[in-house]
Formats: C-alpha cells, structure tokens, sequence
C-alpha cells in the first residue's frame, strides 16, 4: 500500500513532464504476485516465528494457532481406536480362557450332580415295590435324573458356545467400528496438522498481517509472501496505441535505478478499456481512455520490486 501511494504521487510528475500520451514510452509500474497465507480455521494466533523482510524456504514454519482442543481431540480419536481394536480382537478370539474355565467347572458340578441323581434313582427303583411311600420317592428321583441331565446338557452347551469366536456379523461390526475409528482419528490428525502452517514455496516475507494472541477468522490472511521473480509489469496503454500491441510481444523496459537491456514479454491485454488510473494521472492524460497491460520481465523477474514506477516501449 505505501508503494501505491508512493507511485500516485511520482508518477503524475513523470506523466507532466514527459511527451504527449499518445506519443513516447507507456508509464506503469511494478506489481507483486503475493501469497496471501490465510488461516484454515478460526482460532487464536499461537506464534509467527518470521519477521517482515525474512526469507523463508519451502516448509518452513510460518505461524501456528492454538491447537489445545485440536491435540485433545486427537487424544480422544486414538483412545477410541484402541477401544475398538481391543472389542474387535475379543470377537475374534471368543470367550477369556478364566470364562470358559468357570463353564467348566459348571459342567462338572452338573456331571456330579447327575451321578448322584442316577445313584439315587436306581436304590428308589429297589424300594419301589415294598411301599406307596417308595413309588413316589422313585419318582422324585426320576424327575430330579431327568433335571440334572438337561442341566449337564446345558453347561455342556454354554461350554461349546464360549469354545467359538463371534458370529460372523458380529466381527463384521467390530470391524466397522475400527474403520469408523480410524477414520476419526485420521481427521483428528488432519485438523491437528492444520494448526500450524508452513511456507508453500521458498519466498520474502513481505508482509504479517495479524500478530501472536490476534484472533483470526477461518480464511483470515496472516502472512503474505512473495516468491522470487513473482513480480509483473502493469502498463497504460492509450487507446490509439493498443492495436500496436499483442500477447507475447517484446517491451524495452526502462526506470530510475534500474540496470540498462531489461526487457519484458506482454502476457495480458486487457479486452476492456478504462480511464487512466489516479497512479499515472496528470493534466495530459485527463479523461483519456487507455488499455491495461500486463507483462513479465525476461530473463530476469527479480531485477525489480514491487511499487517501483517504470516506463516501457515496443521493441524494435
């Protein structure tokens, strides 16, 4: 923005006093290609360990937010995909070995039980012929034999049964439950990750925008980069001059400080035309109509900043 101003207050002067604009070389200036590093989430800026003027490489840290309910969440996300492993691997192996040890001891209880059950019937069956009173003991104890055998039978199955792995759907459903875990936990890592931000590409750190303990809204600029060479030309065509002019066309290029033989190539002509900018106005160029231009340096990008006014003219 200082630059801009800057130039609004040169360039008129450089327009006043150079020739008619239709005539001479086209006034414009240098402009940037900034990377605007914005943040993905809303929260409270934590860090920003680089400083306005800094180079900074591919990777390097730029800022970081708060990340006290990112790494808790993380915490949470992996506690719940042991818990569902855990599940999942005792589906597959079925009952504890202390489980089927207690099924055991009830198949023996209920083995014993029946032995005794089948003693006693066949002393009541002796009995039976002597008295009414023994018909009906020998009932009891037919009844009490037919009792432990279907509860031997049970234990018997209750001990198979805890013998087997989960049902198959079963299994199925613990599986899911660990991909749903996973899964969670991989956002969890995600959300994590985005808490701190690193540089895209090797650059200058032109600008920081938003300061540790600032609050930033999610899409909330707090770094802005320049890369090298991320610089172009814009240019001011008056209108009488645009059909001279087409994409890829050489520019001599020249301005204060600058070394000689710098040259551009036209990458963007605008298809519309428009009043002179207030950056290059003056009493000459007063509700002339001219073309933007835009054009890159070749072959060296990085010969100028951004903000410097230049003067260009088609190449012969």
């Amino acid at each position: 923005m200082r630059s801009i101003l800057t130039l609004a207050l040169i360039l008129p002067l450089l327009s006043a006093c150079g020739p008619a604009p239709d005539q001479g070389p086209f006034q414009g200036y240098v402009e940037g290609d900034y990377l605007r590093i914005a943040a993905p989430e809303a929260a409270w800026i934590g860090a920003v360990p680089v400083a306005e003027g800094a180079r900074v490489t591919k990777g390097q840290r730029l800022f970081t937010l708060d990340d006290t309910a990112a790494t808790a969440a993380l915490a949470e996300a992996r506690a719940g995909l042991a818990q569902a492993e855990a599940a999942l691997a005792d589906r597959r192996l079925g009952a504890r070995a202390e489980e089927i040890a207690a099924v055991e001891a009830q198949r023996r209880e209920a083995d014993a039980a029946l032995k005794l059950a089948r003693q006693d019937l066949e002393r009541q069956k002796s009995l039976a012929a002597d008295s009414v009173t023994a018909r009906a003991r020998l009932e009891q104890a037919q009844a009490a034999a037919s009792q432990a055998t279907a509860r031997l039978e049970q234990v018997k199955a209750q001990l198979a049964t805890a013998r087997l792995p989960a049902r198959p759907d079963q299994v199925a459903a613990a599986e899911a439950a660990v991909a749903a875990a996973k899964a969670s936990m991989a956002q969890a890592e995600w959300r994590l990750s985005q808490r701190h931000v690193d540089s895209p590409a090797d650059a200058m750190v032109d600008d920081i925008v938003r300061r540790p303990g600032e609050w930033v809204p999610a899409g909330g600029v707090v770094v802005s980069l320049l890369p090298p060479g991320h610089v172009k030309l814009v240019l001011f065509v008056p209108q009488a001059r645009r059909s001279a002019l087409s994409p890829g066309g050489r520019l001599n290029v020249t301005c204060d400080g600058c070394k000689p033989g710098l040259t551009a190539r036209i990458t963007r002509i605008a298809s519309d035309a428009e009043y002179t900018p207030p950056v290059i106005y003056s009493r000459d160029t007063n509700a002339k109509l001219v073309f933007r231009v835009e054009a890159a340096l070749d072959p060296d990008p990085a010969a100028l900043s951004p903000g410097q006014p230049v003067s260009a003219e088609p190449a012969p």
